[in-house]
């Protein structure tokens, strides 16, 4: 297969926003993600459609060129250009190795605000951690440590919706670990990931939050105990 025309794929996601774009809801969104990047104003499900056609249209034939396509999009200025760098990420499994982890990295780095950040470690960190555990989990062991908040975040909520795939000890741990931070981005992540495995094993997330009670910040405690409440000592 020839190499991907990665420019005739900007222009191609360039113009279909365009033609959808609306306006009056951009200012919205825009205030809504406290951000000064442009939005078209196009929401999610108008994106679907774009997405699919351009999975169709632009398949990587190779990692160069599935790393090429994500970079190219996600280099775009607007927000929901991005948002299809991330879907078509998402798109191609077979590419969603531990070769990409320094691709994931750099997207969260950069992307550095929770609607980029959880969809890239609730989605494709979570399923280098399913598939991967051995090569992956050494890294992301190191990023509970990271200076950069968002690397902290994405290590704690990667195990979100992971279910029986979850390494409870691991999850425990992270939260332990950041749960004196100050930081709502950090203790909503804490709250968050607490609640979703305790839809999989509610004994086990009550007994963490009952033995760490008195470390973990208001609001981890009210988001984490949320249906395991009866639990709770």
């Amino acid at each position: 297969m020839a190499d991907l025309d990665i420019g005739a794929a900007k222009r191609m996601v360039a113009t279909l926003l365009q033609q959808v774009a609306d306006p009056v809801k951009a200012p919205g969104m825009q205030a809504y993600m406290k951000t000064d990047m442009p939005f078209y104003g196009v929401q999610k499900q108008s994106r679907a459609p774009i997405l699919r056609r351009l999975a169709t249209e632009f398949p990587p034939g190779t990692a160069d060129d599935y790393e090429a396509m994500v970079r190219g999009l996600w280099g775009l200025p607007h927000r929901e250009e991005k948002y299809l760098a991330l879907g078509f990420a998402r798109s191609f499994e077979s590419f969603v190795t531990p070769e990409r982890f320094l691709l994931y990295r750099e997207l969260i780095v950069d992307g550095a605000w929770w609607d980029f950040v959880d969809e890239i470690a609730t989605h494709l960190v979570r399923s280098l951690i399913i598939d991967y555990p051995e090569a992956v989990w050494p890294i992301v062991d190191t990023w509970i440590h990271d200076e950069d908040m968002w690397l902290r975040r994405t290590a704690i909520l990667c195990q979100v919706g992971a279910k029986d795939h979850t390494d409870p000890a691991r999850l425990f741990r992270f939260c332990e670990t950041c749960s004196g931070e100050g930081e709502f981005f950090i203790r909503k992540a804490i709250g968050w990931a607490l609640r979703e495995y305790a839809k999989t094993d509610p004994d086990a997330v009550a007994g963490f939050i009952n033995t760490h009670r008195d470390e973990l910040s208001g609001l981890s405690f009210r988001e984490g105990s949320k249906h395991i409440k009866h639990l709770i000592r």
